[in-house]
């Protein structure tokens, strides 16, 4: 198996399910039980009331490029062999914002407002990372 040489998440306890959620190949993140935001990045309190209280439902998986950007000059060494690759600023259909790549298609292919789907990047055994395919 190849050493993984790119930077990984921290998990802890608010992130845990998330990133646990990805590892099944779904995603969950959490949603406010009093007024029904959905956060991402998952946090104690709700961005939108300060509420202590969520739950973790399951979201579609489904995507709208928000932003992006072609990067040809890779921040360091372990991304060399990526470039170019695209960084995105995807729209999820729940409403939360999520950084992410694209993949399955050549960046000079890549449009703001084209819809995506979350796949699975299993990067090491503990982490699977989101990333976003043209649907």
């Amino acid at each position: 198996m190849t050493t993984y040489n790119k930077p990984l998440p921290i998990i802890d306890d608010d992130n845990r399910e998330f990133w646990d959620s990805c590892k099944r190949h779904e995603m969950r993140l959490q949603q406010c039980s009093d007024c029904g935001y959905w956060r991402y990045y998952p946090s104690p309190v709700c961005h939108s009331c300060g509420s202590f209280s969520h739950k973790w439902n399951t979201v579609s998986g489904k995507a709208t490029l928000y932003t992006f950007s072609t990067v040809y000059r890779p921040p360091s060494q372990a991304f060399a062999d990526d470039i170019p690759y695209v960084y995105a600023v995807v729209e999820l259909e729940e409403g939360p914002m999520m950084p992410t790549n694209t993949v399955g298609i050549p960046p000079d292919d890549v449009r703001i407002g084209m819809p995506l789907v979350v796949t699975y990047d299993d990067v090491t055994p503990e982490v699977t990372l989101p990333k976003f395919r043209p649907a």
